[in-house]
Formats: C-alpha cells, sequence, structure tokens
C-alpha cells in the first residue's frame, strides 16, 4: 500500500525516530555506527537546506508518541522519513497510522535488519512504505531526503 503522492511545499519533512535511537554513538557501534543522533540531525539539516527543503527532525521511546507524531504529519508535513527502530518488528499500529497519513514515507535503518536477528526481518513500516532504505548507516537519512524529493518530481 506505497503512497507517493508529490510532496507539497512548504511544509516540511518529518523525520521521526524511534526508541532507543538517542543512544546512538555510544550503542552497539559495531551495529549502528559512531554517529549520534545530533550528529544525523546536522547532517540532515545541511542537506535540507541544500535542497531547499525543511526538516522537523524528532526522536520518542514511546510507540504512542511515534504514532501521534504520524498522525500529525497527514496535515502539517510534506512526508516522513521513519526509523521506527526497534516497532518496525512489532507494531500493527504504526501500520495504521502510515496508511492514515496518506503521505509519502521513506523508511529508515542504520543497519541491514535482514543480516540479523530473524525477528528483525519482519517489518510492519514496509509494506506502506514508499521505498525502504536499510544498511547504508548515518548516510541513509540523506538517501532518503533525496528520495522523497524525488517523489515529488
Amino acid at each position: 500500500m506505497t503512497n507517493t503522492s508529490a510532496l507539497s511545499a512548504p511544509l516540511p519533512i518529518f523525520v521521526l525516530n524511534g526508541p532507543n535511537l538517542n543512544l546512538l554513538g555510544s550503542r552497539e557501534p559495531e551495529i549502528y555506527g559512531t554517529d549520534t543522533l545530533g550528529d544525523i540531525e546536522a547532517m540532515v539539516a545541511k542537506r535540507a537546506v541544500e535542497l531547499g527543503i525543511l526538516v522537523d527532525f524528532r526522536q520518542t521511546n514511546s510507540e504512542g508518541e511515534l504514532i501521534t507524531w504520524i498522525q500529525e504529519a497527514r496535515e502539517a508535513s510534506s512526508g516522513i522519513i521513519l526509523n521506527a527502530a526497534a516497532y518496525t518488528h512489532t507494531s500493527v499500529g504504526l501500520f495504521d497510522a502510515i496508511v492514515a497519513a496518506q503521505k509519502p514515507l521513506i523508511e529508515v535503518h542504520l543497519s541491514n535488519p535482514y543480516k540479523r536477528e530473524a525477528f528483525r526481518h519482519t517489518s510492519f513500516v514496509s509494506p506502506a512504505a514508499s521505498g525502504v532504505i536499510c544498511g547504508l548507516g548515518a548516510s541513509g537519512y540523506l538517501l532518503a531526503l533525496e528520495g522523497l524529493v524525488a517523489l515529488a518530481k
């Protein structure tokens, strides 16, 4: 159920991050890299300026708050970049919220979940996403920004 409707400027792109991503840089750097979430936010903000777009970058450890933000994105964003982290593999509620948002959404993962534990091979986000980027570390966020811009063309 992919939604690839065009981005509608000047609304920002929501960059939403799920649980434990606030620990990036110190949490399992061999899997997630050494960039902090603040580093990633700065990279995204810089690339957004270069692309002439706005971003609204957020992180939460709460599934309910992530769902609320996706619902907010329906009216207040041009599209969504979502790293739902562990909720990717567990949350039907996220899937339902993404479908209801009717916005283009790129699913991002720093690591490649398909090279990890079997329970990480299932995504409740992917069937509702316009695209998926995984295993490319922090640069996946930048590719997702460019992907959303390309979807708008």
